[in-house]
C-alpha cells in the first residue's frame, strides 16, 4: 500500500518526462537515471539517513553528493556518489537516493529528489 497520496502533477511528470516510452524494467530504470543525472545540480550538501542494523535507530550524517553512481549500479535502485565533508577521492561511496535529504540546493534538484522519494513511497517498481 502506498504511504503517500497520489499527486497528479508528479504522476504526469513521471509519465511524460521520466519513463515516457519505457517498455520494460531496464528502460524505466534508465529513464529515471538520465532524468536524475540531467536534473540534479551537483555537488550539493545533504543528510544521509541510514537505519542502523544493530539498533534500528536512524543515523544521520552530513555528506556531499557528487553525482549519480554509474548507470550499471542503478538498474534496481537509484544511487548517488557521496563523500563525507573533508573526505578524499578514495573516500567516495554510493548511497541510495532514497536515503538522501538535500540540505541546500536549487529547486530543480529538490524536485527531482522528491520525485524519486514519491516513486518509492507509492510502492512503484521498475
Amino acid at each position: 500500500m502506498a504511504s503517500v497520496e497520489r499527486d497528479e502533477n508528479r504522476e504526469h511528470r513521471i509519465e511524460t518526462e521520466i519513463i515516457v516510452d519505457a517498455e520494460d524494467k531496464e528502460e524505466r530504470a534508465m529513464g529515471w537515471y538520465y532524468y536524475l543525472d540531467d536534473t540534479l545540480n551537483v555537488p550539493f550538501m545533504a543528510t544521509l539517513k541510514k537505519k542502523s542494523r544493530k539498533t534500528s535507530t536512524v543515523e544521520e550524517k552530513q555528506v556531499e553528493v557528487l553525482g549519480m553512481a554509474p548507470d550499471d549500479e542503478c538498474l534496481k535502485d537509484m544511487f548517488v556518489e557521496v563523500v563525507y565533508p573533508d573526505g578524499k577521492d578514495e573516500d567516495v561511496f554510493s548511497a541510495k537516493l532514497s536515503d538522501i535529504v538535500a540540505i541546500d540546493t536549487d529547486s530543480d534538484t529538490k524536485e527531482a529528489i522528491a520525485d524519486w522519494h514519491y516513486w518509492i513511497a507509492r510502492g512503484y517498481k521498475f
